[in-house]
């Protein structure tokens, strides 16, 4: 397993991030720069963030991206929901697929995963944007 979270989660907390430490609009090219990020992936992560409500946007000079929402306000578990969808340690969780489990009922491993869950999401909605930042610093 080489881990729980795609490049998009991973890359949306940093860009997040990176909004979050600069003030006013920010160019994408910047954050691209900044974070290592090519700028065609940057643009379809930033989008997810757009359509959850978590950053804006203006076009022309002068224009950019900043965040929509304070960083003490948006937390660690919300960007990566907006990214990845559902952070269901395991894909018989995931209830965004329309799909339930043959065995759920019977499967001796279940609550294990659930647990798994259920403390994954509790840590990752405890840390916000700002408690990533003021680690940065």
């Amino acid at each position: 397993m080489s881990g729980m979270y795609s490049t998009k989660g991973r890359y949306a907390l940093r860009a997040m991030a990176d909004l979050a430490m600069h003030e006013g609009w920010v160019s994408l090219g910047d954050v691209s720069k900044r974070q290592n990020i090519s700028r065609k992936y940057l643009e379809q992560v930033i989008a997810l963030m757009g359509k959850a409500g978590y950053v804006k946007s203006t076009r022309g000079k002068g224009g950019g991206y900043q965040l929509a929402v304070k960083p003490e306000e948006l937390s660690v578990g919300q960007i990566l929901r907006a990214a990845e969808g559902s952070l269901a340690p395991v894909e018989c969780l995931d209830c965004t697929n329309g799909e339930v489990c043959p065995i759920m009922d019977t499967c001796p491993t279940i609550s294990m995963w659930r647990d798994l869950g259920k403390i994954t999401s509790e840590y990752l909605n405890d840390k916000t944007l700002a408690d990533i930042i003021s680690a940065a610093e």
